[in-house]
């Protein structure tokens, strides 16, 4: 694409505002800012777009959003009268212009005369998930960035089983958007005009009510969270997202009464004033939280991203100090609680299942399959974890219980499609209040888990990979470890090479060659001798090669030894 020729039509378009303009006249002067902006689109895969926000085909603005959705709406309309009807949910975060990208988004639906359910204010996207479902839509639309920087924003879609847009449809509309102009092949209406029309109606508290009808539904242990009402306590969290409403909401509908919210953290707000970064995975976030934790005397945090879909939590070590628990350790923890709780109630299903992605802890399969729970993996991203719980229980060959991924995402029930913090929050807490009640610390349930099951640890390093030759090294990587896989890593001999492109394990010793259920994925998993799994996976949406090291040891010491021997190894694969 020539970015100079697409920058000066930008330029000369009618379709743009003086201020628009303006932006574009002040970067005149800077040719590498010009071909960042117009060097091509951004490029819309399963999760749809994520980029920064400003002027350009290569950024986040209200072009791109008409322009994506317009694609997105033939895909829709292909698909039947029908399909129109039934519509498209649309939901925004808390970001810079999510509500005004979300209103252009209902114009270009209602104008290719598809119906959309808008919701009136910010909401976590969990509940568009549930929307989708409950009003049996077609497809939806959430802008969001989760929990990305405060200049980013995204545009995620969802099918109508309310997960994310499964790869086929993801490849049509990319392929519409590749056919048809930025300005003039967008329908577009007046947005009061459709809501008079009854094309787009607004969704509320109602929706809101039922969903919070669905996760109430979740709770194990009524009895346990009014027998410690009124001396537990924890301090809660949103970053300045969508949260902020409906997790302590939930957390007072089933009984807790000392819920301490962050008030500087409470004010939706897209510059996330008070955060570098308002990800739950970063500890150092928590600062506010752990100064109003100490304050009041709470030994139990929880923080939720912006969209409300991903959840953190800190606990008191033996010192007196907050520490951060991993995606993969609140994740056993809650699973092993889960499965305690549903057995002592009676709520256990038949062939019950446990779901995590294939960089999730191995440890969840220890404490799943221990208690008589299946344990399956899918690649990473919800969208698979729900294809495959669609999958097991429309055949019956099982009931899933509780779905999880490394990066600080769960899910539970039958609402939902997508990771929710919602739920999950209100799990979380009763789980604390449970241990609470036993006089047991989160940090001593965690050992204890580990002398139950085995100690596990994990990390996550990223090898990045920038400039023009970027994609370039990422692919000669992932060629040289299939074209020379290591007959050790660290000293450790391997047992098991697994290539998730064509779907096949190799034996290391006897050669011999099996067939995965999983396949058409650009990973590398190394099994060595001792248990430890390492993967490798060039990112889809960033310039770096992701390698997850999953190791068990006698103890977390010992795997500590591991984890930075496989670490060395790891760093070298960069150079």
């Amino acid at each position: 694409m020539d970015y100079r020729a697409e920058y000066k039509r930008w330029l000369e378009s009618d379709s743009l505002s003086q201020a628009y303009k303006d932006e574009l006249l002040g970067i005149s002067g800077d040719d590498k800012e010009i071909e960042s902006r117009f060097c091509g689109y951004l490029t819309f895969g399963t999760a749809g777009l994520r980029g920064t926000m400003g002027m350009g085909i290569n950024r986040m603005n209200i072009y791109v959003i008409r322009h994506t959705t317009q694609a997105f709406a033939q895909v829709v309309l292909e698909e039947g009268e029908a399909a129109a009807q039934a519509g498209v949910a649309v939901c925004y975060d808390c970001r810079n212009h999510s509500a005004e990208f979300a209103r252009e988004a209902a114009r270009v639906m209602a104008a290719n005369g598809i119906k959309v359910r808008l919701f009136e204010g910010m909401r976590p996207t969990p509940e568009l998930s549930f929307a989708i479902r409950q009003y049996k839509c077609t497809a939806g639309i959430n802008i969001t960035a989760s929990h990305n920087p405060k200049e980013y924003n995204g545009y995620k879609v969802y099918w109508s089983d309310g997960a994310q847009l499964p790869p086929q449809h993801a490849a049509a509309v990319a392929d519409k958007m590749a056919q048809i102009d930025v300005f003039d092949s967008i329908k577009l209406t007046d947005f009061d005009t459709a809501v008079s029309q009854g094309m787009i109606t607004m969704m509320g508290r109602e929706t809101d009510e039922l969903f919070l009808g669905n996760v109430i539904e979740q709770r194990n242990d009524p009895a346990i969270i009014e027998k410690v009402a009124d001396t537990f306590k924890m301090v809660y969290t949103p970053f300045h997202g969508t949260g902020r409403e409906l997790i302590p909401e939930i957390l007072s509908r089933i009984g807790l009464k000392h819920v301490y919210t962050v008030e500087e953290q409470m004010v939706p707000d897209g510059d996330f004033p008070t955060v570098v970064s308002p990800n739950p995975e970063n500890p150092e976030g928590f600062y506010l939280a752990v100064e109003l934790a100490d304050k009041v005397g709470a030994d139990f945090i929880l923080g939720s991203d912006p969209d409300a879909d991903r959840v953190g939590i800190m606990v008191r070590d033996h010192d007196g100090k907050f520490i951060p628990f991993t995606g993969n350790q609140t994740g056993v923890l809650l699973l092993d609680y889960l499965i305690g709780a549903r057995t002592r109630s009676g709520s256990m299903p038949a062939n019950p299942v446990a779901l995590k992605t294939i960089v999730t802890t191995e440890m969840a399969r220890a404490v799943a399959e221990k208690n008589g729970v299946k344990c399956f993996d899918t690649f990473t991203g919800f969208k698979f974890i729900a294809e495959k719980k669609n999958a097991l229980e429309s055949s019956g060959e099982g009931k899933v219980i509780f779905s999880f991924e490394e990066s600080y995402g769960y899910m539970v029930g039958d609402y939902v499609r997508d990771k929710d913090a919602v739920t999950a929050a209100m799990l979380l807490s009763e789980m604390a209040a449970w241990y609470y009640d036993q006089g047991i610390s989160l940090v001593d349930a965690l050992a204890a888990l580990y002398e139950k099951y085995g100690a596990y640890k994990e990390r996550t390093m990223n090898l990045v990979m920038p400039g023009l030759d970027g994609i370039e090294k990422m692919k000669n990587l992932m060629d040289g470890l299939r074209a020379t896989p290591p007959a050790d890593i660290a000293g450790e001999a391997m047992s098991k090479y697994r290539d998730y492109l064509d779907g096949t394990e190799r034996d290391a010793v006897t050669g011999q060659v099996t067939k995965m259920e999983l396949s058409d994925s650009n990973v590398l998993s190394f099994v060595l001798s001792d248990g430890t799994v390492i993967i490798v996976r060039p990112s889809g949406t960033e310039p770096k090669v992701k390698v997850y090291l999953l190791c068990r040891g006698d103890n977390i010491g010992h795997c500590d030894e591991k984890i930075a021997r496989c670490s060395q190894w790891a760093e070298g694969l960069g150079k």
